[in-house]
Parts: C-alpha cells; structure tokens; sequence
C-alpha cells in the first residue's frame, strides 16, 4: 500500500504497546521506530484529563523531537459502575510507579458486591505530521469478571472480558484480540484514513485541540 510517509515513530516507552503497535501496523510496511530505540528516552508525564490530551501530547513531544511523524496512543477502561472510573487514571488506578496486578487487585475490590460490572476499553490514536494533527478513536465494550484469567495480554486484560465472547482478553491469541480489541479498531480507522490518504485524500484536520469531554490502560 502506498503511504503518505515511509517512517513512523510510534510514541510510547510501554513495551506491551509497542508490541501490539507493531503487529497492528505490520500490513503498511512502515519503518517503525520508537523510544525504545534511543539511548536516553524521555518519559513524557501522562497529565492531561483526558486520553485525547496525553495522546496529543505525547505525540506532539517526540514530532517536536524527532521531525518523524508520531503516533501516540492513550488508553483508558472506564467502568459503569464506577462512573467511568479508572479511566484516564487506568495505569496509575492504584497509586504511582504500580504494577499490572496492582491495578487488577484495586479494580475488583471496587467492584466487590457490585452486580453491574458493564465496562469498555477506550483508545484515542493521534498522529503528528508537518501538515497538521490528527485523532482517531476505538471501543471495545464487556465486562469485567470476578477473578483473573488467562496468560495474555497485559494491563487489565485478565478480567476484561470482550462482550461476545467467553474468554477475557488474556485468553485471546494476539491475533483475535488485535482485530477486535480498542486499540485494533482505533488502528482501523486510522488505517482507513491512511488509504485515503494514500490516494491523496487527508483525513479532516483537528479545529479545536480541546478535549473530548470526557475522562476515560490496556
């Protein structure tokens, strides 16, 4: 396919992202680079209140640093029950500097006892060119189980259970859990667009870099 760039900068020092970025992104052909690539990798602080904000942010930090498009996502799982909660606080949903299991242990505490466990995968992609800023968004809705399962994935992926399916994302492969996940269909649409403009067509252009109104890691 032909692409209105040849190089990528994928936004992001999460090993697990970049990972899935990476499978996501393998049809385009792209030189795909990342922090992981350089010596001295700037962690850039994720503190905007809403996912658009730190996806904008982060990639407008590394376009800034590096002169090479960048694609930053942020992702956030809100739950109904919680009022959306953790959303754009999903990584750190138990305290700064936590781990994965950290997050998962607080989240079922917080929905000990409650019988609406209804929740949704939130990722906003934004890219950074020289012609401008862009956003794409992907859902994924389910539900969350009461214990964890399955050796996949990463984040909160052992209780998130996609609607549709018996298994949780932990118990997917990969492959089914990318075309069905936020992330892939965030991916989707910005693909979409990608071949559009590959016909010379851009996709619309951000007016206002506001946020999204609402708060939202997988």
């Amino acid at each position: 396919m032909a692409m209105p760039f040849s190089t990528l900068f994928l936004a992001s020092g999460n090993p697990h992202k970049i990972e899935e970025l990476t499978d996501l992104l393998a049809p385009f052909s792209l030189e795909l680079r990342s922090t992981k690539d350089l010596s001295d990798p700037h962690e850039v602080e994720e503190d905007q209140p809403t996912l658009e904000g730190n996806a904008l942010k982060k990639a407008r930090f590394w376009f800034d640093a590096t002169g090479i498009p960048a694609l930053a996502d942020d992702t956030g799982l809100e739950v109904h029950s919680l009022d959306g909660a953790p959303g754009v606080y999903s990584a750190r949903y138990a305290g700064e500097n936590v781990t994965y299991q950290d997050n998962v242990d607080k989240l079922l505490r917080e929905l000990k006892g409650k019988t609406d466990r209804r929740a949704r995968f939130r990722t906003v992609l934004a890219l950074i060119t020289a012609d401008g800023e862009y956003t794409w968004e992907g859902v994924c809705d389910g539900v969350i189980t009461e214990h964890p399962a399955g050796g996949g994935g990463f984040g909160y992926d052992p209780v998130f259970r996609p609607d549709g399916y018996e298994e949780t994302f932990a118990e997917l492969s990969s492959a089914e859990k990318n075309r069905i996940s936020h992330r892939g269909r965030a991916l989707q649409a910005f693909a979409a667009d990608l071949e559009q403009w590959s016909e010379s067509h851009q996709p619309e252009k951000k007016e206002d870099q506001g946020t999204l109104g609402t708060s939202g890691t997988s």
